[in-house]
This record gives C-alpha cells, structure tokens and sequence, in this order.
C-alpha cells in the first residue's frame, strides 16, 4: 500500500519532460561512464552551449516538485536511524527507516524489533534470521 501515490505521479510526470543527462564525451569514449559530471573547461563547448544538437547541462529548473523530495519511491520519507531514541521521533504512518551505515548488527537487531513492533517501513534490514557470525 504505497503513500503519497499523487506526489510520485507527480514527480514521475515532471522527469519525463526532463532531458536524459550524460557526461560530456561519453558516448565517444569507452573509458568514460554516462553518470553525470559537469563540464568546467574554459573552452568546453557543452558548457558554452555552443553547438545545437549537445545535451542539456544540469540546471536548478530541472528540479522535481517540492513536495515529492525526500521521498523514497514507496511513498515513505527516508530518515536515517542510528538508535532506538532516532526511532521514537518518527511517525510509522509517513516516515521510513533506514540504518545508518555505522550501526552494528546488535544494535541493529534491537532498533528492527522495535521498529517492527510500531509497522515501520524498512528499508535496509541486513539481518539475517540466525545472526551469527562463522
């Protein structure tokens, strides 16, 4: 049952008018991956936007809708939990849980019982039924 079902259609609907953003050159090269880096060379021709026909540079227009940020694609808000008094400040109706990555299994385990115990989405569990180390 997702939340906040008309945020993410809205969100959705506002990335589809968005360019796809590429980093410059990495079509040519092999070497480079397509994950976005901007261009800053003084005489870079996507950075001047020299030539029609270039990709879109990353711009603050391009942003989704206010309301939809935070948001995690279920619908819940993300919040990072590192003990149990984290825990106790959120709402299981709206907010979900993820652990921070510097708690340990032990702690961990305490804070997803409680967090079970109140129907809080999870979203990075990491433990395993036995917890035993061999």
């Amino acid at each position: 049952m997702p939340i906040n079902k008309d945020k993410i259609a809205k969100r959705k609907e506002v990335k589809e008018h968005n360019p796809e953003f590429v980093r410059p050159e990495s079509w040519r090269y092999v070497r480079l991956q397509t994950n976005w880096r901007k261009p800053k060379g003084i005489d870079h021709h996507q950075r001047k936007q020299k030539s029609r026909g270039r990709p879109g540079l990353v711009k603050v227009g391009y942003g989704g809708p206010k309301e939809a940020r935070g948001l995690h694609p279920s619908g819940y808000t993300d919040n990072l939990v590192f003990n149990l008094s984290d825990l106790e400040k959120l709402d299981p109706k709206k907010d979900g849980v993820r652990f921070g990555h510097s708690v340990g299994t032990r702690k961990r385990k305490e804070i997803i019982v409680k967090a079970i115990e109140n129907k809080f989405k999870i979203f990075n569990a990491r433990v395993s039924a036995s917890g035993s180390k061999s």
